[in-house]
């Protein structure tokens, strides 16, 4: 468990395993992109979206600060929460919370929806925000953490890109609800995908339900420090006692 990674290749394996390799590690990447996604459609389309449906200056401001102010204030409770419960259930129910948001501001068509899906939107972002970054720190060791972290902030940062890009070409092409529902429809689905691949991350809510699909710390370090095609250890295994190479 000790072992850094060793090779001219190790900081490219860590980018693998974060990419794509290693299934919580990757879901927390790509949940982490699709979140700044989110982002990256709210500052650019939402006040242009406010200002043609004829609200004044002062509305568009207060709409425009409800999303970060509850994403900001709320993280003091899901922090603790998810330090007791797990991250993944957060994560899920985070991702799928921002979808119903933006779903909702795509159908609603006034400052009292708006608002309320604002709300929706800035607790759905306080439960995965800070969760993605515990999720990397529950599984990367210590020896290859901040290379992990790195590879996880390039995805995530990523989504502020991807988010203005895509919002923005599907508005100029459709129409700016059009492009919040395609963007809702891309948060719905890497919710899903993050229940249906990461496993949970927190040492505390693990060992209740490990299974032997699930790894450790040291079998991720195992990957790294193990040339590539070598056999997986036994904690690699998946139920059926066939190799899980992720």
């Amino acid at each position: 468990m000790g072992q850094r990674p060793t090779g001219k290749s190790s900081t490219g394996r860590v980018a693998a395993l974060t990419s794509w390799r290693e299934p919580a590690l990757a879901s927390a990447s790509h949940a982490g992109m699709v979140n700044n996604l989110n982002d990256g459609l709210a500052w650019g389309l939402f006040p242009i979206l406010f200002a043609t449906a004829g609200l004044s200056l002062t509305q568009i401001g207060v709409l425009a600060d409800l999303y970060p102010a509850v994403w900001g204030l709320s993280q003091l409770v899901t922090g603790p929460a998810y330090d007791r419960h797990g991250r993944k259930p957060f994560i899920v129910a985070g991702m799928l919370t921002q979808a119903a948001a933006l779903a909702l501001i795509a159908l609603a068509d006034g400052i009292t929806a708006w608002a309320t899906a604002a709300v929706l939107l800035g607790a759905g972002t306080a439960a995965v925000y800070p969760t993605l970054l515990a999720a990397i720190g529950d599984i990367a060791h210590p020896t290859w953490r901040a290379r992990a972290v790195g590879v996880y902030r390039l995805w995530r940062d990523g989504g502020f890109v991807v988010g203005a890009l895509l919002a923005g070409a599907v508005a100029d092409l459709a129409g700016i609800r059009a492009a919040i529902w395609v963007v809702a429809a891309l948060t719905a689905a890497a919710g899903i995908l993050t229940w249906a691949r990461m496993y949970e991350t927190h040492p505390r809510s693990r060992h209740h339900n490990l299974s032997p699909r699930q790894p450790h710390t040291g079998s991720v370090v195992d990957l790294l420090t193990q040339p590539p095609g070598a056999r997986s250890s036994p904690v690699q295994e998946s139920r059926h006692g066939r190799a899980n190479h992720w």
